[in-house]
């Protein structure tokens, strides 16, 4: 019999998707360490596992650094899917060292508190323009109006992407995405492939643009720092643009509406915040921690680990679950009550390690913009329609959120 067996654990269950976490507790309370079956991986549902085991240099994010796909006991990818695991490969998020410590250097430097600190004013201009226009329809979908348009058009302006193309960066986005999922299916990674050929084909021609004419932007820092010597392939430097498209909205998109739904279901908390802004920064901590934006993060086993007397072989996958961990009681008394003033809260929805999430201290700022332009101009905000839920497990989001205001 299954370890899981009788569990609610199941990524495909609708009735799972729209509240996971009493499942995440009957995993905690099952053990340290659980095989799932239908995804062939090692469940983590403990906080000081899964941030333990970030830190684990054992643990990669690839393996093809040391291993063919043969030798670690895995089929290679089918062929049909080959542009996009180009496209993903060669990101940082998926590298180990030394290739990721050497691009991740070279990125930070347009990540530097600085250098962030120096985008606030353009962010909190454009969170309150964005607010204003919702505000002057009567309300809207705040994930089309305002959670997608700000960190989309920040990061689309650190890379240098011209303002007519961006809106073909936020779909491209979600078809690439869709592979993150577990076990995505045929048409999933069709639509990843398509969405990863256009992003390649799109950037080479704009990493050719910014050779010819250079500009601040960080599309042509890294062209500069290879220039300099910084060996930066050209397929690196798309990915990494890629990656920090992806990712340098996908996770402010999703905390954002799923703060405010949480907000709106927690009308007690809603009104201590409105009364009080001076809680905004705690209460951005505990909304990512409520309902986690990333709920699973996947690493591979390169040399064989025990957890709590048991052995995780090499070639297999371990899956963190972030979700659960940040509803651990271990770690965070009363978990499952959403408290805007919780001050001890180290929760991981920024992950742990060397893949700590290089953009956080920008998604703070944003998170912030947002929510004080809306706390500002939107005072009496209200839920106009009960949201859907998208139907995905590991990027956890909804489809729209439907506000009124006044």
């Amino acid at each position: 019999m299954s370890a899981l067996s009788g569990l609610a654990f199941d990524p495909w269950d609708p009735a799972f998707l729209a509240d996971p976490y009493p499942a995440y507790a009957e995993l905690r309370a099952r053990g340290r360490v659980l095989h799932y079956e239908p995804t062939d991986q090692w469940l983590v549902p403990h906080h000081a596992d899964v941030s333990a085991l970030l830190r684990d240099r054992r643990l990669g994010r690839t393996y093809l650094h040391r291993f063919t796909h043969e030798d670690f006991g895995r089929t290679p990818p089918p062929p049909e899917h080959e542009p996009f695991h180009v496209l993903n490969d060669h990101g940082m998020l998926d590298l180990e060292p030394p290739d990721h410590t050497r691009i991740r250097r070279l990125v930070s430097k347009a990540f530097t508190p600085r250098t962030v600190e120096r985008l606030k004013p353009y962010v909190h201009d454009l969170a309150n323009e964005l607010v204003a226009a919702l505000v002057a329809a009567g309300g809207g979908d705040l994930l089309r109006d305002v959670a997608e348009p700000l960190p989309v058009a920040v990061i689309a302006e650190m890379l240098g992407i011209p303002e007519p193309d961006r809106a073909q960066l936020r779909p491209r986005s979600a078809d690439i995405c869709g592979m993150y999922e577990l076990n995505p299916s045929e048409e999933t990674g069709a639509k990843a492939v398509r969405a990863s050929v256009e992003f390649s084909d799109y950037l080479r021609e704009l990493i050719a643009e910014r050779r010819k004419e250079p500009g601040e932007d960080l599309i042509s820092g890294l062209i500069a720092a290879h220039d300099e010597g910084d060996r930066l392939t050209e397929q690196e430097m798309i990915s990494t643009a890629v990656l920090l498209l992806n990712a340098g909205h996908e996770a402010t998109v999703n905390a954002t509406v799923n703060g405010w739904w949480a907000l709106f279901r927690n009308p007690e908390q809603l009104a201590a915040l409105r009364a009080d802004h001076f809680l905004i920064p705690s209460a951005i901590e505990e909304l990512m921690r409520y309902d986690t934006p990333l709920q699973l993060f996947e690493r591979w086993v390169l040399d064989e680990i025990e957890i709590a007397g048991t052995t995780i072989p090499r070639g297999a996958e371990i899956a963190m679950l972030f979700g659960s961990a940040n509803h651990d009681p271990a770690v965070f008394t009363d978990p499952e009550r959403l408290d805007l003033t919780r001050r001890d809260n180290p929760h991981i929805s920024f992950s742990a390690g060397i893949h700590y999430c290089i953009g956080a201290p920008l998604a703070r700022i944003e998170l912030a913009a947002s929510m004080t332009a809306l706390l500002e101009r939107a005072p009496t905000l209200t839920l106009a329609a009960e949201p859907d839920r998208k139907p995905n497990f590991v990027i956890r989001g909804l489809d729209g959120l439907n506000v009124a205001v006044g």
